[in-house]
């Protein structure tokens, strides 16, 4: 599949979204070199051709000219299907970032005589957290004279603990850090019911 200039600029927001294809590689006519080394779509190399021969071969076989090294001396270019190449590296961007799980620790906030109706809100938002594999800081935030009673920090770390204790191990204890204390959950992996699926056995187990 050939893409045009005028193609390339409709499009180039959707390029950018994915992969961040334009902001690297020049395509077509946009590649800028008067000439250039031609790569072909089997792996062999044509030599160096002007850009516009090039550009007349990649027509030709119904594929794209992408510069792949715009520092080589001329610049390398490879015939390809643009598209296709685009998806790939899209997915293979899609599955490195899958990798990362685990690694991105999100941060959730509480006071220490927050409500109960906060609490909920909290923990739903670390259990979606935990859900998609990333870790979860929750921490307390004391102000004033609330530092005078770190326990009711921990009493509150307790009640979050106990709220996640099925999706959740202990990745770092407890810690006081100036007016924060703070721990580390890890997700276990471990799918727990959401309160949708429980009210649905609720309702079976009643008929």
């Amino acid at each position: 599949m050939w893409y045009s200039l005028a193609y390339c600029r409709r499009h180039e927001s959707s390029f950018r979204e994915d992969a961040g294809i334009l902001r690297e590689f020049r395509i077509n006519e946009r590649i800028r070199a008067k000439e250039v080394r031609v790569i072909g779509d089997g792996g062999e190399n044509l030599g160096v051709l002007p850009i516009a021969q090039a550009l007349t071969v990649a027509k030709e076989r119904d594929l794209d000219l992408v510069e792949v090294d715009p520092h080589g001396s001329p610049p390398v270019c490879r015939l390809l299907d643009f598209g296709t190449w685009r998806y790939q590296q899209a997915k293979k961007e899609r599955e490195g970032r899958k990798h990362q799980k685990g690694l991105m620790v999100h941060e959730v906030r509480m006071r220490p005589h927050i409500s109960e109706h906060d609490m909920e809100r909290k923990v739903r938002l670390a259990e979606r957290f935990l859900r998609e594999g990333d870790r979860v800081k929750v921490t307390v935030m004391f102000r004033g004279r609330e530092m005078a009673h770190p326990e009711t920090g921990r009493a509150v770390l307790d009640r979050v603990l106990d709220h996640l204790r099925e999706l959740s191990l202990v990745d770092r204890a407890a810690n006081m850090e100036g007016r924060f204390l703070s721990i580390i959950l890890a997700p276990t992996n471990k799918k727990m019911p959401k309160p949708a699926e429980i009210a649905g056995e609720q309702q079976v187990a009643q008929t």
